[in-house]
């Protein structure tokens, strides 16, 4: 069941669940939160509360955004990483929650980097699962333009079918088929909306001098058939002075935490431990 909120005048809805440590996981785009589902369910001895980011799941894009023109095309509404962030600590005020453990995957890691640059109070750990703290290269930002254009002009049917099944690791897709259309089913972005994250995504700015800042216990789990993210690329995190844990799954994509959820709690457990005491 949702409930809602209200950040910047849009309505954004959330669910939270369960009691003890509160965990705020930010799922990848362009799916919604039901993304944690099967992982919030390995980790039954916590508070978990799980957001559907602006313009994903029942959450509203909003009418405020920036516009401007980006890849050639005028009048792109941008969601930019620091709105995100905004909107999740609206989320945690309107809870009344003074600090928590931010958990994200891909989008919602770049998110908890935001997070961590303007209020790191509110901060007690960071677990980053398939994400990193590079900015784009110049061939992902290829990539990103070539999106937009395709969205604009084809809609976003062929690019969620070609996610689903490129961002899936093979050893999960072979051993569960239903996996593809399970997270395809669960990718309902509007165009606008999907044109909005690519934008903002492609301007997202550089973190790794941010890793240098990160004092509090960071979790770093990496896929190794992962299409999007490298374990190399994911190594940066352990620049973190406040200690990193590091894991790699040989055969998990993008979409680990679907693909692997007993795996991943299984490395999460003993790490969130150290935050009970």
């Amino acid at each position: 069941m949702s409930e809602f909120y209200h950040s910047s005048g849009t309505r954004l809805g959330f669910s939270d669940s369960g009691s003890g440590l509160p965990l705020v996981f930010l799922h990848p785009t362009p799916l919604d939160r039901d993304y944690w589902r099967p992982l919030t369910r390995n980790l039954p001895h916590f508070r978990a509360i799980v957001p559907d980011l602006r313009g994903h799941g029942v959450s509203e894009l909003g009418s405020d955004l920036p516009v401007e023109t980006f890849a050639g095309v005028p009048d792109i509404s941008v969601l930019t990483m620091a709105q995100l962030a905004k909107d999740v600590l609206a989320l945690v005020d309107h809870l009344r929650l003074p600090s928590a453990v931010f958990v994200g995957c891909s989008i919602g890691g770049y998110v908890l980097l935001e997070i961590w640059r303007i209020a790191p109070e509110r901060v007690r750990g960071l677990a980053f699962i398939c994400s990193k703290p590079q900015p784009d290269t110049e061939e992902a930002l290829a990539k990103r333009h070539e999106t937009i254009s395709r969205a604009m002009s084809e809609g976003e049917g062929g690019i969620f079918n070609e996610m689903a099944t490129r961002l899936t690791g093979e050893a999960a897709r072979r051993d569960r088929p239903v996996i593809v259309p399970e997270l395809r089913s669960r990718m309902r972005l509007s165009v606008k909306a999907l044109v909005a994250v690519q934008a903002g995504l492609a301007k997202r700015i550089d973190s790794v001098p941010t890793v240098a800042s990160i004092n509090v216990p960071v979790l770093a789990i990496a896929g190794g058939a992962d299409a999007s993210v490298s374990p190399t690329e994911m190594e940066a995190f352990q620049d973190a002075p406040g200690g990193c844990t590091f894991h790699t799954l040989p055969v998990a994509g993008h979409f680990a935490a679907y693909e692997q959820p007993r795996t991943i709690a299984a490395l999460m457990i003993p790490w969130l431990r150290k935050f009970e005491s």
